[in-house]
């Protein structure tokens, strides 16, 4: 729910990096008065009745109050409706979730992320009572009807019982990070969170709990640390960098291309499998992001909305003002400290990995996917450096003359993918063959060729049913591609003959 939503966080936090009072061009028209007391519009409302200054009401609530308080639980709360009942799904949980906010008096990301999908789950079971017992011509009155009053009513559940039980455990967990703070134990969370990340369940911690908690903290101060606690690139960046120098065959010339997409682009899951070839390296990890949230915590830096993607590019540009130095010491320190660990770990180690053939990092890219439970573009660049790739085609021939490229949201990797072989069917004079990419949910039967991850080739097939099928291990450079022109090369000097 919190992943596909994290550009309007982003620009939620950039905003508030520059137009509240103490950003970079403060603004009241569009950070408004940046107070805690008026991020509703309850409280909007209040400290206009008591203005005597002719301020207007935009100038209390400005753009952060609104996108904090309605647009990010609302994109949150349609998310997790949609996965479970599709559109309909994400209508009634955006109107339950309208119940939940104006129900609280704090943002209510924990509430839409409950809400959404319960509320979506409850229609769905609600429709299933009466499916196909409405007579011709008055589905769509029931099926309006029906999700108007099921919305309403659980709005207002929401509003009364949901939202006062939902604020008061987002204030216990608050005064949890708080007790953490106060006694200086937060670089105890790097515990959790370093091996969580590394078995992929580090959205469930970062955007599950430490986003909406970081929001809610910038709501109140203006600037948190907990957005750095998952985001900060200093500990994949150590870990890389130690293989760079003291790792062993496939895996120390994978590692410095690693580095560059996992600093530069952010995309962390590249240090994954390097940890899980030698898991005595989650110690390194876990000191560096204790050191990196202890940097933090004692210089009061932090950043202002989430790094997504946790690129160094992404940190700096959500960095509160005057936090700058704080943060860059917690990204260098905590990479120097995870570097030497890590060195440490793997020059112990030596021997014994010489004598072993110094890891299967294959192996562990495989283990790494299989935790994530997907296919990863980014992992399959990085199996590329590692010299792995494979592909299998199942399906009748039939002429080709629409391919399309499926992933799991139909960008990214298949984006990729499509663009490579669309440039090699242009050089190879083939400009009538079409070339696309789409989420594998969106597949239909009307293309003659599909390629996707081996992973998910059950699933195109089924959507795509007639239709050929190509699985490939990676889409970035596979030497199928140069199979699949070659073959419509042939097909076509054949059909002029």
């Amino acid at each position: 729910m919190i992943m596909p939503n994290l550009p309007a966080f982003l620009a939620w936090g950039l905003i508030t990096t520059l137009f509240i009072a103490v950003g970079w061009w403060p603004n009241g028209i569009l950070g408004g008065f940046g107070n805690a007391d008026v991020m509703s519009w309850q409280g909007a409302a209040t400290a206009l009745a008591q203005a005597e200054d002719g301020t207007t009401f935009r100038q209390y609530v400005g753009l952060v109050g609104p996108m904090i308080t309605y647009l990010l639980p609302l994109l949150i709360a349609n998310a997790g409706g949609r996965v479970v009942y599709g559109e309909r799904g994400a209508v009634v949980a955006s109107i339950v979730a309208i119940g939940m906010i104006t129900g609280s008096t704090i943002p209510m990301f924990l509430g839409a992320m409950i809400v959404g999908p319960l509320s979506a789950w409850v229609m769905k079971k609600i429709d299933s009572l009466w499916e196909g017992k409405i007579r011709a011509g008055f589905e769509m009155l029931v099926n309006m009807f029906a999700a108007g009053i099921a919305g309403a009513a659980m709005a207002v559940v929401a509003f009364f019982g949901f939202a006062p039980l939902i604020t008061r455990v987002s204030e216990w967990l608050g005064d949890g990070v708080g007790w953490l703070a106060d006694n200086g134990l937060l670089p105890v969370m790097s515990i959790i969170v370093e091996p969580a990340k590394v078995l992929f369940l580090n959205n469930a911690i970062g955007n599950g709990a430490l986003v909406p908690l970081g929001a809610q903290e910038v709501a109140e101060t203006g600037k948190s640390l907990l957005f750095l606690v998952e985001a900060n690139p200093g500990p994949g960046l150590g870990i890389l960098m130690a293989y760079t120098f003291f790792g062993l065959g496939m895996a120390r010339s994978s590692a410095p291309g690693a580095a560059i997409i996992q600093f530069f682009g952010g995309i962390h899951e590249v240090y994954f499998p390097f940890v899980l070839m030698k898991p005595a390296l989650i110690i390194a990890a876990i000191a560096g992001g204790a050191t990196g949230v202890a940097t933090n915590a004692a210089f009061g830096s932090g950043l202002r909305g989430p790094a997504a993607p946790g690129s160094i590019f992404a940190v700096y540009a959500t960095t509160a003002r005057g936090s700058f130095l704080g943060v860059t010491l917690s990204v260098v320190l905590s990479f120097v400290v995870t570097f030497l660990i890590a060195a440490i770990i793997l020059r112990a180690s030596r021997k014994r990995d010489l004598a072993s053939g110094g890891g299967d990092l294959q192996a562990a890219i495989a283990q790494t996917e299989a935790n994530k439970g997907k296919s990863s573009s980014a992992l399959e660049a990085l199996e590329v450096l590692a010299g792995g790739d494979g592909a299998t085609a199942t399906g009748a021939a039939r002429p080709v003359r629409s391919i399309v490229f499926a992933c799991d949201a139909g960008m990214g990797s298949s984006a990729m993918g499509a663009s490579i072989l669309r440039d090699k069917l242009k050089k190879a004079g083939r400009t009538d063959v079409t070339v696309v990419n789409r989420a594998v949910a969106k597949l239909d039967d009307s293309a003659d060729l599909v390629i996707t991850h081996r992973e998910l080739t059950d699933r195109a097939r089924g959507h795509a049913p007639t239709a050929r099928h190509l699985s490939v291990e990676n889409f970035l450079s596979s030497p199928v591609y140069d199979d699949i022109v070659r073959e419509l090369s042939t097909d076509s000097e054949g059909a002029t003959a």
